[in-house]
């Protein structure tokens, strides 16, 4: 057996400080669908609105579509980081994702908490394009799409982390306290500017664009630009329907079985830790898959994997007379597996550019779509409102991942290939 390239220091700071930073990503990105319905009971009669089911879906939907707003802006990050380095940039987003989750807990009217969730979005966005370029051109060739796996398990890590906070202290202390501890990632700051490198590759790269964002739509990009977009677009669906709606709808099946809103808190919580051990588990074997069935391969078997899922989980179980909860629930670690779908573009997309427009390229790919999805999601929350269910909006969702399965044999498939200079 042939043994892997050492690491060196700066590779293992950078990957920790890539894993970190999107650890508490996917804790603060997560901390509002868990507090999403005690926040709107508190704010909503704060700014005039009656607290109903009707209100609590409309306007917990365009909350989330803001955020989604706010990151697809994150593409800005990427020109930033081609130009000015990953390592700084990274550091930066940081920053920002963390003060504006921060002032979440002094929101005092649902449009307040909007502005701050709309800002933190844009700092979120851009801790993936940095983390996961840092671990693709740090990390030596033999261990690149295994640093990529690991890396992204940290968003998931985030959200179990998340739910462990909403059991022990959201539960018990209220929504304000949650936003307050999100503001924590940004101690991991000093350890990012302390002890982590830039990339030679980005020191050494052939030249410098004088506008990396606009070569992406070149006659050499353009097509794989905008089908990594789309494809990105299509894992957002499924991803901010098929688990940002998890604790609202455990809730609400909790509350049909006769459970106390403390109780059905609790085990919103620990459905959200199912889902995440699930994309964990799954994140973990997105290398086995990317190398033995091709980028395109592992794409298509988590797409295929998050439609099926998320069309049982919300179109079946959450409306069966009996045994919802534990079918729901019981559901929800498939959802899981098919959310590692990301991961496949952690380790896929810096594979199809070169160093000069990477950034660039994995900013736009991961943002861009999310203008579109913004909408969606907002159609989502006017669906719930319509129907007073949550169950039919989110499994209509699952219909998307038919498009990607569509599109896929058009993808660049680059498994065997070097990361490009």
């Amino acid at each position: 057996m042939t043994s892997k390239s050492p690491l060196t220091q700066n590779q293992i700071r950078g990957f920790w400080a890539a894993w970190g930073g999107w650890a508490l990503d996917g804790m603060d990105s997560f901390i509002y669908a868990l507090v999403l319905v005690p926040a709107m009971r508190d704010l909503l009669p704060a700014s005039g609105k009656v607290a109903n089911a009707a209100n609590l879906g409309y306007y917990g939907g365009l909350l989330f579509a803001l955020f989604l707003v706010g990151w697809g802006f994150a593409f800005l990050w990427g020109p930033i980081a081609d130009r000015f380095g990953r390592v700084r940039t990274l550091a930066f987003t940081i920053l920002v994702y963390s003060l504006f989750t921060f002032l979440g807990c002094a929101a005092q009217s649902v449009w307040q908490l909007a502005l701050f969730r709309f800002l933190a979005g844009i700092g979120i966005g851009g801790e993936w394009t940095l983390g996961g370029i840092l671990v693709a051109e740090e990390w030596p060739e033999d261990r690149r799409v295994q640093g990529a796996a690991w890396m992204h398990t940290g968003y998931y890590f985030g959200f179990f982390v998340a739910a462990a906070m909403n059991y022990y202290l959201g539960a018990k202390y209220g929504w304000r306290v949650m936003f307050a501890v999100g503001g924590t990632p940004a101690l991991l700051v000093a350890l990012i500017r302390y002890g982590v490198h830039e990339p030679v590759r980005w020191k050494n790269r052939v030249r410098e664009l004088e506008s990396p964002f606009l070569y992406l739509f070149s006659a050499e990009y353009r097509s794989r630009t905008l089908l990594n977009a789309l494809f990105l677009l299509i894992a957002m669906i499924g991803l901010w329907a098929g688990s940002v709606y998890v604790p609202g709808a455990v809730s609400q099946i909790a509350a049909r079985d006769g459970y106390t809103p403390a109780d059905a808190a609790r085990m919103a919580s620990w459905a959200t830790m199912l889902l995440s051990v699930g994309t964990i588990l799954g994140c973990l074997l997105v290398p086995f898959l990317a190398n033995r069935f091709g980028r395109r391969g592992a794409l298509a078997f988590f797409f295929a994997l998050m439609g099926l899922s998320v069309a049982e989980a919300f179109g079946y179980a959450f409306y069966l007379p009996h045994g919802a909860l534990a079918a729901f629930i019981g559901s929800l670690f498939f959802v899981g597996v098919g959310g590692a779908s990301f991961c496949v573009f952690t380790v896929w997309l810096p594979e199809q550019y070169r160093t000069e427009c990477r950034a660039s390229a994995f900013a736009f790919a991961t943002s861009s779509g999310r203008f579109v999805a913004a909408g969606i999601t907002f159609l989502v929350g006017a669906g719930v409102s319509h129907f007073g269910t949550i169950g039919i909006p989110v499994a209509i969702t699952s219909l998307a991942f038919l498009v990607g399965l569509f599109f896929l044999p058009w993808g660049a498939e680059t498994s065997g290939k070097p990361l490009p200079a």
